[in-house]
């Protein structure tokens, strides 16, 4: 899966060129600011190497999910963050099909930022004739988007195969390098964890992973499910009823491999959180609802995760947004950082489980910038955005 990066190209002949650089830069919005830079923060390296080899830099991302031009999904809103986070000014262009002027103007290490490419139909169609518009801003492409990657857009995929060279910006290869390594040669015991709410959305990652983990570790709303299937009551808690046959036949392929919560943490609701309890996983009472792991689970999965060399993690234990609920989450996530202390490489797969360990990313090898890319490339599916790059 080897592709080629933008430390493959020669610094001196990005000299004067405009690097056309496709980033992630779906950030949350309050207030007209971004609430959190953790993205545009990703992107900061492969955008100052390319100011430092004095390229031009015109930088293209979607925010949100528009069905044309809506004014609270403008990236105008985050143009002040962005100079503040460079340290120079940011040229924005509205209309990428009057756009090449401005980036042919751009001085050398000038930065400008395209309007959001969902403002224009053809982008989530991979619209050739759209790709076309948006080559006309660069002499080459760099792909530092990976939480898009797994979407065929005019600004991820057709823009790569009209824009040469087409290469990987350094968060694209290192988000490849971690991901890839854990599924090729993980150092083991390599053990997964696995949570969440749905079952559904994480079964082709769960049969993926079966042959190459040692263990995984099942928490979230999506271990109710396999209770289900193993014939436990699981009161009201959230579960896919529909997914029961699908939770035993990974069981039963799974085998010892599968390891579910001993208990868990019970309410009547979320909101009478002061009734909480601890029950083992098959004494759930009818009246009340999981919300989290319990306390014999957290030291059962942390003592696994802490003698591993290799840990994924997707997805929340419990209901990790409403305290005193997120306790298994935090245990997860203290684990691992407790792992890499001892030499483990510790990869967080994005979404969800992203959030759950703001704060901790310096102490853990890889947090992704993407959880329905990182989950599909898990799954051994090709991500377009990726395919559509040079080989290395």
């Amino acid at each position: 899966m080897s592709k080629r990066s933008l430390r493959d190209l020669p610094p001196q002949a990005l000299d004067g060129k405009r690097a056309l650089v496709r980033v992630d830069f779906n950030v949350p919005l309050k207030d007209g600011r971004v609430a959190d830079e953790t993205r545009i923060k990703a992107a900061l390296p492969t955008i100052e190497y390319l100011r430092d080899t004095g390229a031009r830099v015109v930088l293209l991302s979607h925010l949100g999910r528009p069905t044309g031009p809506d004014p609270t999904l403008s990236l105008r809103q985050i143009t002040r963050d962005l100079e503040r986070l460079l340290g120079t000014p940011v040229e924005f262009i509205p209309d990428p099909a009057t756009g090449a002027a401005v980036t042919r103007r751009l001085p050398r290490g000038g930065v400008a930022l395209v309007e959001n490419t969902r403002f224009w139909p053809g982008e989530e169609a991979n619209d050739p004739k759209l790709a076309a518009t948006f080559a006309t801003l660069g002499d080459f492409y760099v792909n530092d988007a990976f939480g898009s990657a797994h979407r065929a857009h005019a600004s991820t995929e057709a823009v790569a195969h009209l824009l040469k060279p087409a290469v990987a910006g350094f968060l694209m290869e290192r988000e490849l390098r971690y991901l890839g390594d854990a599924l090729d040669k993980p150092r083991r015991p390599f053990v997964a964890v696995l949570g969440g709410a749905k079952i559904s959305g994480k079964i082709d990652v769960i049969q993926a992973l079966l042959p190459r983990v040692d263990e995984i570790l099942v928490g979230g709303a999506m271990a109710s499910t396999f209770f289900l299937a193993i014939g436990f009551g699981v009161g009201g808690s959230l579960v896919e009823r529909d997914k029961e046959d699908i939770a035993k036949t990974v069981m039963a392929k799974a085998g010892a491999k599968l390891i579910l919560p001993r208990g868990a943490v019970v309410a009547p609701s979320l909101e009478r959180a002061a009734e909480r309890r601890e029950v083992t996983s098959d004494r759930i009472p009818a009246n009340c609802a999981v919300f989290d792991i319990d306390e014999t689970t957290r030291l059962d999965f942390r003592a696994r995760i802490v003698q591993a060399k290799t840990i994924f993690w997707n997805g929340p234990m419990g209901v990790f947004e409403t305290p005193p609920f997120d306790a298994g989450t935090r245990a997860i996530a203290e684990a691992m950082v407790e792992a890499g202390k001892r030499g483990a490489v510790t990869v967080v797969g994005g979404g969800d489980s992203a959030a759950a360990v703001a704060g901790f990313e310096d102490k853990l090898t890889h947090v992704s910038t993407g959880g329905g890319a990182a989950l599909e490339f898990l799954e051994g599916k090709p991500l377009p955005g990726v395919v559509a790059l040079e080989d290395g």
